[in-house]
């Protein structure tokens, strides 16, 4: 069975867990699946997912205001203003734009 095989059947067996009313040990059970495999491939389903999600939201657009002498004022798309960025705070401009 090759990789993308053994992906195909493990997200087939994932979804039919996650429809079910037990849990992954009693699913792995009566499916005769090793829970092992089973846990593996589900963390791996899911970080894939979180990657996917993260990726997608892509680039924001970058307005530029009228600027005053040492500020520069950000407006992203969904109408959020982060005003004050100058050269001492860019860093955690940074970090706030990652969290979004």
């Amino acid at each position: 069975m090759t990789t993308q095989e053994r992906s195909h059947f493990w997200q087939k067996q994932i979804a039919t867990w996650q429809a079910s009313d037990v849990s992954g040990q009693a699913f792995c059970k009566q499916q005769n699946l090793s829970y092992h495999q089973f846990v593996y491939w589900r963390r791996k389903q899911d970080k894939a997912r979180s990657s996917q999600t993260s990726s997608a939201t892509g680039f924001a657009k970058v307005t530029q205001a009228t600027p005053t002498k040492d500020e520069l004022t950000l407006t992203l798309p969904s109408g959020l203003s982060i005003t004050g960025i100058h050269t001492g705070n860019v860093e955690l401009l940074g970090a706030i734009l990652r969290q979004l």
